[in-house]
């Protein structure tokens, strides 16, 4: 058939709605056309007719047509200039289009006439461009170029905008254009998309019908879980599973990270600052529903550690993996949009406001926190833009007393006081809790660290500890220290300090071995010490608190296992890298005996100078009672350490200096206290008395 018959024959089949069959038959035959034809204005009429064309749009697959329109133009243009690299290269016109590719794009930008709507032009521009220039294939001209690029925006700036009488254009293939053409368009093309329009636009296609859905679909599973031989079993052939593979493969779904990367961008360029407020309420919300929908799921109360004793396993293989990669890409693109969103809070100038500022750091915090049952799992939170959002929505509520107040009691757990909660669900979210509470007891009241930080912290801590913890409940454990830490450690909490303080203590030593590992312990004590040392108020207050505790730890340290210890697994909290020593000392065998001297070594730069010389003395006692001589000789290292690294200010270094040199504490450490009290003894010699030799010393 020649070409000018088979264009006759497509138009007249454009006008009827045919049967897939027959549709996809002219799909192919419209694809020839617009290769093939030589005539520009056969082919803007062609053009033309196909944004009209009932065979086209009659059929209701909403996406499945749009993407067919961008696929057909797409296709052609690279058919269109590879027969134009073959007449070059024949020098003559062997193909059957004798069109150049500016010519060819000219005449189909021309049929994307006023008969169709300006969101089904941006369709056709979109094909045309990425057909063309995709790949690095630079097949226009510049100045061709530069206009296919501007039609694309014009289009989408015109599709963005309701024209009465005609509907306003959807959002999904709007936002799915420009997904596939973005990243080639030019910084000057994308300066002149209306980002104000184009926020609230993209933000329905995420979220609605066409994108996420509300998150739908993690309601539908629920009805298809079945227990199996006490295990949950979510078969691939239940509809649910099914449904999950089909909604991956949307247009949207499939380019959901380059959707959110121009989101980000509309967010970063848009004039009015409320488009961006409007588009974050929307995040809370859709988060918030979200993880509702995984509430009500049968799967929400597994925990990771748990997933392989209650999962069957085709679930374990199959299900269960392919659910967990869709969550975390929904996870990395609204953190993506997030991370946009925050950015533009650090310079805009209306969202730097005090009255706003908080606000916005609240509600990204509500998103992450909606969305940290997928981030906490496996280590899925460690990386840069998750790591961005979190710390610096932190800096910036840290600041506000009240918006910190009003955030932790809207994020505190429902549980009764005291009570873990039975739900997995509820653990994780409290582990967020803890991990944010941390960080904001700066500028609260004694009084709110108390209720919305100590108390629940201390339901972590204080509970029945059964051995071994899981990893879920180590990492509350963990965060629930750093949590009554952190309270500690500010000035101001003095009037709580002197009652937590010794139930954290108890804590401490209950706690270990079992539960924190060596270095947790040495840490959190050394903290402690630090917080009832000058010039810490409670140090005047309670000036004998220190020594007490200090004295419990050598004692605990005379009757501890000497046995070596076996190492905890190890948990990377959020918000906390560990260095090279860090490291070192996880990896660092110790025993509960030596673990507790090093803890008193690790004490003494805080001590008072009245007792500080005293309790080098008993320090140097407390190495010398270990038995074992590699772990003896670890605590002697650390010791020197101590005296030479710096740690001390310079009075107790130079109390130190004399103590070590002139008044035993070098015999004291390395040979034990019986030597150190004989050269105590001999200071006093007549001048030029002789003394008898030392024994043979070993050098520190």
């Amino acid at each position: 058939m020649s070409i000018d018959r088979l264009l006759t024959n497509v138009l007249q089949q454009y006008q009827d709605v045919h049967d897939g069959a027959r549709t996809e038959k002219i799909y192919g035959s419209t694809t020839a056309l617009l290769t093939n034809l030589s005539n520009p204005l056969n082919l803007s009429l062609l053009t033309s007719q196909i944004l009209i064309a009932p065979a086209i749009w009659g059929h209701r697959d909403g996406m499945r047509t749009c993407l067919r329109i961008i696929s057909i133009f797409n296709t052609a243009a690279i058919h269109v200039r590879r027969n134009e690299l073959e007449n070059e290269k024949h020098k003559g016109p062997r193909a059957s289009s004798r069109l150049s590719s500016n010519a060819w794009a000219a005449a189909v930008l021309k049929g994307a006439d006023d008969q169709s709507s300006r969101w089904q032009h941006l369709l056709v521009f979109s094909g045309v461009l990425m057909g063309m220039e995709s790949n690095n294939r630079n097949s226009l001209s510049g100045n061709m170029r530069r206009t296919v690029e501007q039609a694309v925006v014009t289009a989408a700036n015109l599709a963005f905008h309701r024209s009465e009488p005609h509907p306003p254009a959807p959002a999904g293939p709007v936002i799915m254009a420009l997904n596939y053409t973005f990243p080639l368009l030019s910084e000057a093309s994308r300066t002149s998309l209306d980002c104000d329009a184009l926020v609230p636009v993209a933000t329905r296609a995420m979220l609605g019908s066409e994108g996420l859905q509300d998150g739908l679909f993690l309601h539908g599973i629920d009805s298809d879980v079945r227990q199996a031989e006490e295990r949950f079993m979510w078969p691939e052939s239940s509809a649910s599973f099914m449904h999950l593979r089909q909604f991956e493969q949307k247009p949207l779904m499939q380019g959901l990270g380059p959707l959110s990367r121009v989101m980000a961008y509309a967010v970063q360029h848009a004039r009015n600052s409320n488009v961006v407020l409007q588009l974050q309420d929307d995040l809370v919300a859709f988060t918030g529903r979200f993880l509702q929908h995984w509430q009500s799921n049968k799967l929400s109360e597994l925990e990771s550690s748990e997933e392989e004793v209650y999962l069957t396993p085709e679930t374990l293989q199959v299900t269960w993996p392919a659910l967990w990669m869709f969550l975390k890409k929904i996870m990395y693109a609204i953190v993506a949009v997030l991370q946009a969103v925050v950015a533009r809070s650090l310079l805009d100038k209306h969202l730097m406001k005090p009255t706003i500022a908080p606000a916005v750091a609240a509600k990204t915090l509500h998103c992450l926190r909606s969305i940290y049952f997928i981030s906490s799992r496996n280590g899925s939170d460690a990386f840069q833009a998750y790591s961005f959002v979190y710390l610096t929505s932190l800096d910036i509520l840290s600041r506000y007393a009240s918006a910190s107040t009003i955030f932790l009691q809207e994020t505190k757990s429902l549980t009764p006081p005291g009570v873990i909660p039975s739900h997995p669900l509820n653990r994780t979210l409290d582990l967020f809790y803890l991990n944010v509470a941390e960080h904001l007891p700066l500028h609260l009241s004694p009084e709110a660290c108390d209720a919305l930080i100590i108390q629940p912290a201390t339901t972590y801590l204080s509970h029945k500890n059964v051995s071994p913890l899981s990893p879920r409940m180590t990492e509350l454990f963990e965060s629930a220290h750093s949590a009554v830490l952190s309270v500690l450690s500010c000035p101001h909490n003095a009037p709580i300090t002197a009652n937590v303080v010794p139930f954290y203590a108890e804590t401490l030593f209950t706690s270990f071995p079992n539960h924190i590992s060596p270095r947790q312990f040495r840490v959190a004590f050394k903290t402690v010490m630090q917080i009832l040392s000058p010039p810490f108020p409670i140090a005047e207050s309670h000036p004998l608190l220190a020594e007490t505790l200090l004295e419990m730890v050598r004692y605990r340290a005379t009757v501890a296992n000497t046995a070596p210890l076996e190492p905890l697994p190890h948990h990377h909290r959020q918000g906390k890298n560990d260095d090279d020593k860090q490291e070192e000392e996880e990896q660092q065998v110790l025993s509960e005996q030596s673990t507790l001297v090093l803890t008193l070594i690790d004490s003494l730069p805080f001590l008072r100078l009245r007792i500080f010389e005293e309790w080098m003395t008993l320090a140097a006692k407390a190495i010398n009672g270990i038995k074992d001589g590699g772990f003896r000789e670890t605590c002697k290292r650390r010791f020197w350490e101590v005296l030479v690294s710096g740690e001390m200010d310079v009075e107790r270094s130079a109390i130190g200096v004399a103590w070590w040199g002139t008044k035993g504490g070098r015999e004291a450490v390395l040979f034990g206290e019986e030597m150190g009290s004989q050269r105590g003894q001999q200071k006093w010699l007549m001048s030029g008395a002789l003394s008898p030799p030392p024994p043979e010393r070993s050098k520190l």
